[in-house]
């Protein structure tokens, strides 16, 4: 094919790999396609599309006879979408110089792209619009062809070790041309000063383009970067996230949505508060969405922590810097910071309080422990102990405080509102209390906390938002720039840059989030009760259970009570685990927050762990009225989080109740008619002889069940405006319709069958038996019912 065949069919062939970015042709489906699945469709596609692969090479070919395509601007996140249709010109250097005005009879804004961005503008499109494709087969996300990519392109274009690969190029010893710049198509306002990129910066004064080869390592970094957090971070905006931090907007926001749910569109408040909604998009991210994040993070600590050693002489280092080792420098505070932190709290006020929260909860994770991927190897000792944060990692503390303090406290509040009993979410809490744990990591963030709240003396206030601003390329990319000593300026003008001037610091050892970490361990003590009383229940039943439950064959329970719980069915491995999950957990917080044995011991009795006289749990939290038991929030919250529960009983009608799992349906509906049948036929006998005070009276009363000697249960809090009914003495039969009756029986005659004894010689050998049974029970338990065990 010729070049200008290539330039033809280059969109169309991008877009039938990735799909459309509408999301209607699905292309390729990269994100469910798997090795284990598909071997041949998964190999031929990393192949192909390897960064030596030859949809690569057909990137670089195009890229050397400068070729632009469109990309809509529609199909950007919200808050550049915004901004570029108000004609304001995001910060981001990947957007300058690209929009256009759409040609005559067009319709929409576009960029224009070089060929290497249009792919990548797609390929980073493709996760976060794919999401309603079929999938026939469960589809791990970290296996995907998808995920494997974006892993290679990563290890390509930011490489830990040695430079990045100089790409393909048809010419021998020609180059590939980086993007030169071009006149603006629409005029612009912007932002303010905004910076300009590493490249263009470190070729300011180069002759030519092709003379540097280090300029194209650092542009197709640089780029593949920018697009990568640009497509799948930067959905809420930081401006819009700094007003949504206002009370009164958030007081607004709220009628806003209420006026919305219920379609009163001509409210004040839509119109008002429409410029406010129109930097922020409705952003659900998924959880493939969050790993793949979460792999772009860990690479980037890998890929920063990769620096050479800053050498001792200044002009050395002038002489030896590349753009690569200063890409390295500024490449998490520049690029990723700000964009991560929003995402992060979006995700934490936004995300299901489920068990899917591991994913976003990792990423946070994987961002606070830049140690893990340093390039030393920990000391070997033979003892497990943890290992300890150097002191080198202060700085990256300090200008990640909010990182550390107010994500904490977010998931603080998360933690309260789950059910700790579930093995999932014990773990979520003992993974976060164990990283903030590590030796010397407490003292580091709360030395950062000090030196936010040290008092301005030199520094005027309102300078904390342009130091840090990320419009100001040379505080943060100069390498060459007066080193700033002042760590309490550093840590002022992180928070204030993100959260802006007016925002109120919730100090992270303070008494608010302290008495909130207290909660929380209170909390953990009556989940380890919850879990331990289900354990025993669990240990109880399984040791009661006869030879038929083999049979699946389980004793009767006429009242229907429910004791059990969903831990029931996970097994007492699972029981254990969280019971050791919540225990290190709980060792975890004293050590961080410095909580005494006292502190603890005093927790522990408020954990409403006594038992009644059965050894039951207690009732949830109730006020009784008049008309019955009326749950408090306390108890409400008992009920939410499994710590309590009311004994659910049958209340009606023993004959009417459901047909159980161990009773024959059948015989169950033909007893009730002959039981039925029997009592309207010999009622008023049968009421004689219940009502005679003599041993016949008794005897009588002890074999025909009656309603009113049924024991007194404890009540759910409901109105307990009941009627009582009186069915009378009355015959049931409906005993002999369990399989347990059946299956005794049976075993019964075929013994009797041993000893020659007939069907009948058996039958009244039982009756004989069972008559001299009742003759003793009635003298002494008369209120013992046989017909309800």
């Amino acid at each position: 094919f010729s070049l200008q065949e290539l330039h033809g069919i280059f969109p169309w062939l991008v877009e039938s790999i990735f799909g459309s970015l509408d999301g209607i042709i699905v292309g390729w489906n990269l994100r469910c396609l798997q090795g284990r699945t598909n071997p041949n469709e998964y190999s031929v596609a990393l192949d192909f599309l390897d960064p030596s692969g030859p949809m690569m090479k057909l990137v670089y070919k195009l890229q050397a006879e400068e070729y632009k395509y469109d990309f809509p601007v529609s199909y950007l996140p919200g808050p550049v979408k915004a901004s570029i249709q108000e004609q304001v010109l995001p910060e981001c250097s990947l957007y300058h110089n690209k929009v256009q005005f759409p040609s005559s009879g067009g319709l929409g804004l576009n960029l224009a792209l070089n060929p290497f961005e249009y792919y990548m503008f797609y390929f980073a499109n493709s996760l976060i619009t794919q999401k309603n494709s079929p999938v026939t087969h469960h589809v791990s996300p970290s296996n995907s062809a998808y995920f494997i990519l974006v892993d290679t392109y990563l290890k390509c274009f930011l490489p830990t070790e040695g430079s990045v690969l100089p790409p393909p190029s048809s010419n021998p010893g020609g180059a590939i041309p980086s993007p030169t710049p071009r006149s603006p198509a629409v005029p612009f306002s912007s932002y303010g000063m905004h910076h300009t990129s590493l490249l263009k910066r470190h070729i300011a004064h180069q002759p030519s383009v092709n003379a540097d080869p280090a300029s194209q390592e650092i542009w197709r970094s640089e780029t593949l970067l920018q697009i990568f957090v640009e497509m799948w971070l930067h959905h809420y905006s930081l401006e819009m996230y700094q007003k949504m931090q206002s009370p009164h907007v958030k007081l607004e926001v709220l009628h806003y949505r209420l006026s919305i749910s219920s379609k009163h569109h001509g409210s004040p408040a839509q119109s008002s508060y429409q410029a406010l909604h129109a930097y922020q998009e409705s952003f659900k991210p998924t959880e493939e969405h969050v790993l793949v994040v979460r792999l772009l993070v860990k690479h980037l600590h890998a890929f920063s922590n990769s620096l050479k050693p800053e050498p001792l002489s200044p002009s050395a280092h002038s002489h030896t810097a590349s753009p690569l080792e200063e890409f390295k420098r500024v490449v998490i505070p520049r690029f990723v910071q700000e964009k991560l932190y929003i995402f992060l709290q979006h995700c934490f006020g936004h995300w299901p309080l489920d068990a899917s929260f591991r994913a976003v909860l990792e990423m946070w994770l994987s961002y606070l422990q830049p140690w893990r991927y340093a390039p030393e190897k920990p000391p070997q000792s033979t003892e497990p102990l943890p290992r300890s944060v150097s002191e080198k990692w202060a700085a990256f503390i300090q200008e990640n405080l909010l990182m550390y303090t107010k994500l904490f406290v977010g998931f603080l509040n998360r933690a309260l509102r789950t059910d700790l009993v579930s093995p999932k979410n014990a773990l979520m809490v003992f993974r976060v209390a164990k990283v903030f744990a590590q030796p010397n990591l407490a003292e580091m963030i709360l030395k950062g906390e000090q030196l936010f709240l040290e008092p301005e003396l030199v520094i005027p206030h309102r300078q904390h938002r342009l130091f840090m601003s990320p419009t100001l390329g040379g505080s943060f990319l100069s390498s060459r720039s007066p080193a700033v000593t002042d760590a309490s300026f550093k840590v002022k003008s992180h928070v204030y840059s993100l959260e802006g001037q007016d925002f109120q610091y919730k100090q992270m050892f303070g008494t608010e989030v302290r008495n909130l970490v207290l909660k929380l361990a209170q909390l953990i003590c009556q989940a380890q009760q919850t879990a331990k009383s289900i354990s025993d229940h669990s240990a109880e039943t399984m040791a009661s259970q006869s030879f038929f439950s083999w049979f699946r064959f389980t004793p009767s329970d006429v009242n229907g009570s429910y004791t059990g719980n969903d831990l029931d069915e996970i097994g007492q491995d699972s029981i254990k685990k969280t019971d050791e999950y919540l225990e290190k957990a709980l060792e975890y917080l004293c050590q961080i927050f410095k909580l005494s044995e006292a502190q603890l011991t005093q927790m522990m009795m408020k954990c409403g762990t006594a038992q009644d006289e059965n050894g039951k749990k207690q009732l949830p939290d109730c006020i009784a009225s008049e008309n019955g038991l009326i749950l408090t929030p306390l108890g409400r919250y008992q009920i939410i989080n499994g710590l309590r529960r009311f004994e659910l009983q049958y209340q009606g009608d023993t004959e009417l109740q459901p047909i159980r799992s161990y009773e024959n349906a059948a015989l169950v509906r033909l007893l009730f008619r002959l039981s039925s049948a029997l009592n309207e036929r010999f009622a008023d006998q049968m009421e004689v002889l219940c009502s005679r005070d003599d041993f016949v009276g008794r005897l009588c009363r002890y074999h025909l069940t009656n309603p009113q000697l049924i024991q007194k249960i404890r009540y759910s809090p409901v109105v307990r405006d009941k009627t009582s009914q009186n069915w009378g003495p009355r015959i049931s039969l409906r005993f002999l319709a369990s399989y347990r009756t059946l299956i005794s029986l049976l075993m019964i005659y075929f013994l009797a069958s041993w000893f020659y004894v007939g069907p009948v010689g058996c039958t009244f050998i039982i009756l004989i038996g069972y008559f001299l049974y009742a003759v003793i029970m009635t003298f002494f338990f008369e209120g013992w019912k046989p017909h309800e065990h």
